[in-house]
């Protein structure tokens, strides 16, 4: 099955276009190729920024039920210190 594709137009900055032609000639690939690639990578990403920025915007404006945190951490028996004692997770 052939991949249907929408023709798109951007501007991008001098020094952007630069660094994506010396990529696109150091690995034999298109630029094209590597637009393709950031923005069907980068995608996910954005939706989940926006996503967060929409949940913290319905809370503020009391669209969405919200509880205090010493009720969630009493309804799974977890104790400030044993909280605090957990090591921080990477991003």
């Amino acid at each position: 099955m052939a991949v249907k594709e929408v023709p798109r137009s951007l501007r991008l900055p001098v020094e952007v276009d630069e660094r994506l032609s010396r990529l696109a000639t150091a690995t034999g690939r298109s630029k094209s190729y590597y637009l393709r690639e950031l923005v069907t990578a980068g995608i996910d990403d954005l939706e989940y920024a926006y996503g967060l920025v929409a949940h913290a915007e319905a809370i503020r404006a009391g669209q969405r039920e919200t509880r205090p945190l010493d009720e969630l951490m009493s309804e799974m028996e977890i104790s400030r210190e044993e909280l605090d004692a957990t090591p921080d997770q990477p991003a």
